[in-house]
C-alpha cells in the first residue's frame, strides 16, 4: 500500500521554514546568491577569464555543481556556433558547459492513488536522492538529480530524519532502478501538468511528418506535408571515438529510421549499482550516470534518440555520445509532436513512429 498522509500528518510533515533550508545540504551555496540567474557548473571543472575569449588569461578555476551568480550576458566573437559569455565573479565564463538553474519550492501533494505515478520535474539546482537499507539504513546517492530533469513519483512517505528539513518525500520511480525504492524532498519537485504530455497535431498522418537532421549545419527541421514546421539548432554525437580506438563510436549514424520508443523520463548511462542502461550510447563526454533526460525519442535499437539535456548550453556544436542532443523545451514539444502518440502516464510507448532522416 502506498502511504496517505492526514491532513495533520501533512501539516506536520510539510511545515517548513525556507529561511532554515537556506542552510540545508540539499541546496548548498544558494545563500550566497541571487537566484534571478544562476548557472551550475554543469563539467569537471571550468576556466574564469579575464577577458570574454578562449585567449584570455585564466582568471580562477570553478568545479562542477558549483553554483554562480551572473552579473551580465555578452555577445563575443566567438565562437561562432555560440558566442555568448557570462561575466561573474573574477571574470567570463563560457555558457557551453553552464546550466542555468533556479530555486523554486512546491507544496508536496497530500496523497498518491494506488498504482498511480505522476511525472515530476526538479525545480532546484540539485536534490540528493537517498536509499534505505535494513543494513545500512538511509545512504545518500550519487549524482543528485538536477534541475529540470524528469521523474515519476509513485509514493508520499518520511524519508531520513534531519535536522534541516522534515517535510514529505516522494518515493521516485526510475525504470533502470526499478527494484530500489529512492526518495527526494517532495518540495524540490514540481508535478508537471497534463499540458506536457498533449499531443500536437496528432490528426496528421504519420507519413506526413518528417524529421530531418543535418549533421553539418548542427539544424534539426520539422515537416508537416513537406513544410517545416519547427526548426532549432541541436547537439549530435562527436565524431569518432573519444574513448580511443576500442570504445563505440559515439557518431551519430545517418540514414533513414523511424522513432521506436518514447520515454519521457528515462535514466541514460549506468544506474546507482552499475548497470547499463537501454542502449550504449551514453549523453555527455564526462558524466556516465544521468537519470531523469527529459522527452526522449528513440529512433534506433542501440539507443540513439532525441531528448532533452540539463548538462550543456552548447548547442550547434557535436557534444553527445551519438544522441540527438535538445534544449529541454523543444525536445518536449518534438516528444508530444511526433508519432506514437504517448499515452499519458505510461512509462514509455511504441508504435508506428515519425520518419526521421539524418544526414550531412
Amino acid at each position: 500500500m502506498k502511504s496517505q498522509f492526514s491532513r495533520r500528518d501533512f501539516l506536520k510533515l510539510g511545515g517548513l521554514s525556507l529561511g532554515g533550508l537556506a542552510f540545508s545540504p540539499f541546496l548548498p551555496g544558494l545563500t550566497s546568491f541571487d537566484d534571478s540567474f544562476v548557472v551550475r557548473i554543469a563539467t569537471a571543472e571550468m576556466p574564469v577569464r579575464k577577458e570574454p575569449t578562449d585567449e584570455s588569461r585564466i582568471e580562477l578555476t570553478r568545479y562542477r555543481d558549483e553554483l554562480v551568480h551572473v552579473y551580465e550576458e555578452v555577445t563575443a566573437q566567438e565562437p561562432q556556433h555560440n558566442p555568448v559569455w557570462y561575466r561573474t565573479w573574477g571574470g567570463f565564463i563560457h555558457r557551453g558547459r553552464l546550466h542555468r538553474v533556479k530555486t523554486i519550492y512546491h507544496t508536496p501533494l497530500t496523497s498518491i492513488p494506488e498504482d498511480t505515478r505522476y511525472l515530476t520535474e526538479v525545480d532546484v539546482p540539485f536534490t540528493t536522492p537517498y536509499k534505505y537499507s535494513k543494513m545500512y539504513g538511509w545512504e545518500p546517492l550519487a549524482p543528485p538529480l538536477y534541475y529540470g530533469s524528469v521523474h515519476w513519483i509513485e509514493a508520499i512517505e518520511e524519508g531520513p530524519k534531519m535536522a534541516d528539513y522534515t517535510g514529505a518525500w516522494y518515493r521516485i520511480f526510475d525504470e533502470l532502478d526499478s527494484n530500489v525504492a529512492f526518495y527526494v524532498p517532495a518540495i524540490h519537485l514540481r508535478v508537471l501538468p497534463p499540458s506536457y504530455m498533449q499531443p500536437v497535431t496528432p490528426e496528421v498522418e504519420y507519413q506526413q511528418k518528417l524529421i530531418e537532421v543535418n549533421l553539418t549545419t548542427q539544424m534539426l527541421n520539422a515537416y508537416e506535408y513537406g513544410k517545416s514546421v519547427f526548426q532549432t539548432n541541436i547537439s549530435s554525437g562527436i565524431p569518432g571515438s573519444p574513448g580511443g580506438p576500442d570504445e563505440i563510436p559515439t557518431t551519430t549514424p545517418t540514414g533513414s529510421f523511424t522513432i521506436l520508443d518514447k520515454v519521457p523520463a528515462k535514466h541514460m548511462g549506468y544506474s546507482y549499482f552499475g548497470e547499463t542502461s537501454t542502449g550504449n550510447v551514453l549523453a555527455d563526454v564526462d558524466n556516465y550516470v544521468l537519470p531523469g533526460v527529459p522527452w526522449t525519442s528513440f529512433f534506433t535499437t542501440a539507443g540513439h534518440a532525441f531528448h532533452g539535456t540539463y548538462w550543456h548550453e552548447n548547442f550547434g556544436q557535436p557534444m553527445s555520445h551519438g544522441c540527438i542532443n535538445m534544449r529541454s523545451n523543444e525536445a518536449n514539444w518534438l516528444f508530444r509532436w511526433a508519432k506514437p502518440v504517448h499515452t499519458a502516464g505510461a512509462v514509455a510507448s511504441r508504435g508506428l513512429g515519425t520518419m526521421v532522416e539524418i544526414h550531412y
